[in-house]
């Protein structure tokens, strides 16, 4: 995902991105409630592929440190232009070099799973720099799982460039290459009426520190 074609079609589409609104706010309000729960006042926690920020700035007050990285300097530049706690920290970095400063508590991937050239070892990589016990937090867009109208819309906005290059993920696919990276799912759930983006909280084994 840190091709030079990838990072200047993020860096086009930033502000245009930033400007549109959430489609389901209920829905997005309810997947934040619930990473919320999850995290503790002495987490550091990591998140890969932030975009402009938004899901950082609210999450990091309720831990003690927050990296938020992504590989589009635009992107970024919008995320350093809001308010944001003390305690956020935004880097520029892809999905190999962000994770610089770890072992992490929490390392968060939000709508970013799909787009990563490679899947499974982004996953051990996730893996391997959480502690024991630590959680991996995100949501998913499982392409192949959509109709095929839906499926063909996509081809066609990528073929004008509207739409980034994606990986084909079933639910499945994305079920078994979790576990397969050496995580045990603790939840799965859909929030709002999409049946194909779903969020997963999955653990590295062992116990998280007090």
């Amino acid at each position: 995902m840190s091709t030079t074609r990838h990072i200047r079609f993020w860096d086009r589409i930033a502000a245009r991105y930033a400007a549109r609104p959430i489609k389901d706010q209920s829905a997005y309000e309810a997947m934040l409630a619930d990473a919320a729960s999850r995290l503790r006042p002495t987490d550091r926690v990591l998140e890969i592929g932030c975009g402009t920020g938004s899901t950082a700035i609210r999450l990091a007050p309720h831990v003690a440190d927050w990296t938020a990285t992504d590989f589009s300097a635009e992107m970024l530049r919008i995320a350093k232009a809001k308010p944001a706690p003390a305690n956020l920290h935004f880097v520029q970095a892809d999905a190999i070099s962000a994770f610089d400063g770890g072992p992490f508590d929490v390392i968060c991937a939000f709508q970013v799973l799909h787009l990563v050239d490679d899947l499974n070892g982004t996953l051990a990589r996730i893996h391997a720099n959480l502690k024991p016990g630590g959680l991996m937090i995100g949501k998913t867009w499982c392409f192949a799982d959509m109709g095929l109208k839906l499926r063909g819309l996509f081809l066609v906005l990528r073929s004008i460039g509207m739409f980034p290059p994606a990986n084909r993920l079933t639910r499945a696919d994305l079920r078994l290459a979790i576990l397969n990276a050496g995580f045990e799912i603790v939840e799965e759930h859909v929030f709002g009426e999409n049946p194909h983006g779903p969020y997963i909280v999955a653990r590295r084994p062992g116990s998280r520190a007090a």
